[in-house]
């Protein structure tokens, strides 16, 4: 294959031809944000997170970072970094992955099923092994509150404090301008 950069580009790209939507903020392809959907017939079913994703220089070679900036009630993601802990990701990785495997395989399956023996949320951890309808009912919360539809995201995210980081991702330029002139 051709350098890190040319794959970083071609990565980007098919993940942009996938129907996904990528925000690359100043068109800056080592880090950006991507709007994962909850896979179907899951607790996170009907879910929109904000992703983002930090490409090291020596991606493909290195793994990249992967984070909801969302909330997300999840063993294996922290609940306040919105880190993700993914063998795959994290120790497993090869440069014969690339970023659509991240969203079509990888996060569907660590959302399917969770792994509740290594987590990065204890409380979410611990609630699946010992109440499994409890569990349910705090993701489906988490998923109605956070992340249910895009307008609804961007005001948990602006009451959570994350604005900067969401402004623009969930409505075009020509929304925000008339908002900005008003204050």
């Amino acid at each position: 294959m051709s350098s890190p950069s040319k794959r970083r580009e071609m990565d980007v790209m098919k993940l942009m031809m996938s129907d996904y939507i990528v925000d690359t903020p100043n068109d800056r392809l080592n880090e950006f944000s991507v709007e994962f959907h909850g896979p179907k017939e899951s607790y996170y079913e009907g879910g929109v997170w904000k992703v983002r994703v930090e490409l090291p220089d020596a991606y493909p070679y290195k793994s990249p970072s992967i984070g909801f900036v969302n909330k997300i009630f999840h063993p294996n993601v922290d609940e306040l970094s919105g880190s993700v802990c993914l063998d795959v990701i994290n120790q497993s990785w090869s440069p014969m992955f690339d970023l659509l495997n991240i969203f079509e395989v990888f996060l569907p399956q660590l959302l399917l099923y969770p792994n509740p023996s290594d987590p990065l949320n204890g409380d979410a951890a611990s609630l699946m092994m010992k109440d499994k309808k409890q569990y349910e009912e705090k993701v489906r919360e988490y998923c109605e509150r956070y992340a249910k539809n895009k307008d609804k995201s961007v005001a948990e995210e602006d009451e959570s404090g994350e604005e900067d980081i969401s402004d623009g991702q969930y409505t075009s330029s020509d929304d925000e301008i008339p908002g900005r002139a008003d204050l």
